[in-house]
């Protein structure tokens, strides 16, 4: 089958009930719905099915006021439809603004005309709200991505209210999957896969659902970061005990990289180790943290370094409480603290079951 690649924008909508046709598996009244038009729906559906949480991903059509239409009329771009795929997802494991991250990462939002080399207005991205709450969240992380720098030209991506839902023809669910020759070749024939490798580069992995940005450069963090906060990252320096942000912070929350937001330690595992540091007994995401044998400075020890913004941490030491046994200690120049009631808007809904009461 011959296919047109479009710059679509990501339909989002949230929905505790689906409108139009039914999905490839039964809903239960706990999920909820995301809709997404990103253009090709065959490339669109990968990255979703594969996010923890995510239940059902349909491929098919939204946006216009035909009826049921097949994929030959959406085709000709004018039914006002546009290829996109419905989300069924449990909001208890993966939240809202957790898919809409995995969204701007497949797509190309500066294009107004369609994506990659599939062109019309049925390729056209949106994000398909379902209520005021998903027009907020998408409005904010669509405000998140044009102020981080990573596109030079202005976000074009659309916001719209939700209509009905019209499933794609069956041959084309899972396409990735039933043709995967061919699927391969037409992602990265079309430019999307080439397009997609640039621009997120330096992305600080798929764990990474916080600010959409770039590893900034070395003066460009001169400028952003404090001049401790630079130095102990980049240039290892040790912060004074006793006189720094978190060593004493017993408020809920999370710790994140302070360059590129990556996940890296919670109150849940810190406790006040005398030194004067921030101290954890675990990362809360180990992909996160890198650990480095350090003989500076005459010994020999046992660096933490972040992976992704690779900022120096701190070092781990053992003595630490049950059940690790170890001690991250940590500066609290290279951490920015989340509070537990900011998780969400954040962007680290994802880690909200830590601070619930059983």
């Amino acid at each position: 089958m011959e296919k047109t690649l479009l710059l679509a924008v990501l339909f989002v909508v949230l929905a505790t009930g689906r409108s139009g046709a039914q999905g490839k598996s039964g809903e239960k009244a706990s999920y909820q719905q995301a809709t997404f038009a990103g253009g090709c729906f065959w490339c669109m559906e990968p990255s979703f099915e594969k996010s923890g949480g995510v239940v059902d991903v349909v491929a098919g059509y939204t946006g216009g006021k035909e009826t049921d239409p097949s994929y030959e009329e959406v085709s000709t771009g004018r039914t006002g439809h546009r290829e996109a795929v419905q989300v069924t997802y449990d909001p208890v494991k993966v939240s809202y603004v957790d898919l809409l991250n995995v969204f701007w990462r497949q797509i190309d939002p500066t294009d107004d005309g369609g994506q990659f080399a599939d062109r019309g207005p049925q390729y056209r991205t949106a994000v398909f709200y379902h209520d005021a709450g998903q027009k907020k969240l998408a409005e904010e992380s669509k405000k998140v991505l044009a102020d981080s720098g990573r596109f030079k030209k202005p976000i074009v991506t659309e916001i719209l209210p939700a209509g009905d839902f019209y499933p794609a023809e069956e041959y084309h669910q899972n396409y990735y999957k039933t043709n995967a020759e061919h699927y391969d070749q037409y992602k990265y024939g079309s430019g999307r896969e080439p397009f997609l490798k640039k621009t997120w580069a330096n992305d600080p992995g798929k764990k990474y659902t916080g600010p959409l940005c770039n590893i900034p450069s070395p003066k460009e963090l001169k400028r952003k970061l404090t001049a401790l906060q630079y130095e102990v990252t980049r240039n290892a320096a040790t912060e004074q005990p006793f006189n720094n942000t978190h060593w004493n912070n017993k408020k809920e929350g999370i710790y994140v990289d302070v360059i590129s937001g990556e996940a890296l330690f919670s109150s849940t595992d810190k406790y006040d180790s005398g030194t004067g540091w921030p101290s954890f007994t675990r990362p809360l995401e180990e992909g996160n943290v890198v650990v480095e044998e350090d003989d500076s400075l005459g010994m020999s020890r046992t660096e933490v370094r972040s992976k992704h913004a690779d900022s120096h941490l701190g070092h781990l030491f053992a003595g630490g409480p049950q059940p690790t046994g170890q001690r991250y200690c940590i500066n609290s120049a290279s951490l920015r603290f989340i509070p537990k009631e900011e998780l969400e808007k954040e962007g680290y809904g994802q880690y909200k079951y830590l601070f619930e009461k059983k």
